[in-house]
């Protein structure tokens, strides 16, 4: 009937592709840009803090919402991480994942 809930899921990327998290120290780096405007992000996700622990699979699990600065387009990462911080999969919505070498260009 009505879907007011429902997500638009046109922007979706999802794989499980290892090159798109970095590991540094006690945290986990991502690197993305808004699919609308391009803004640059880059985020820290620390180890032991940020990560929820399903303990029926030993997995983490991480659900973050970010807004930029030039226009309110939330992206949602949602990923699923192994007892070893190993990616197993990943979700990014109306966001695309960038290198930290793009990242760095920022101006």
């Amino acid at each position: 009937m009505f879907n007011f809930f429902k997500r638009n899921r046109s922007n979706n990327f999802k794989t499980s592709n290892n090159t798109a998290f970095y590991d540094e120290k006690n945290a986990i780096v991502i690197y993305f840009k808004c699919s609308k405007c391009g803004e640059k992000f880059r985020s820290h996700l620390r180890k032991g803090y940020d990560f929820i622990t399903d303990y029926d699979t030993g997995e983490y699990k991480i659900n973050k919402e970010y807004i930029g600065s030039n226009c309110f387009n939330k992206i949602h990462l949602s990923a699923t991480f192994d007892r070893n911080y190993k990616l197993k999969e990943y979700i990014l919505e109306n966001g695309e994942v960038i290198s930290k070498e793009e990242w760095e260009e920022k101006s």
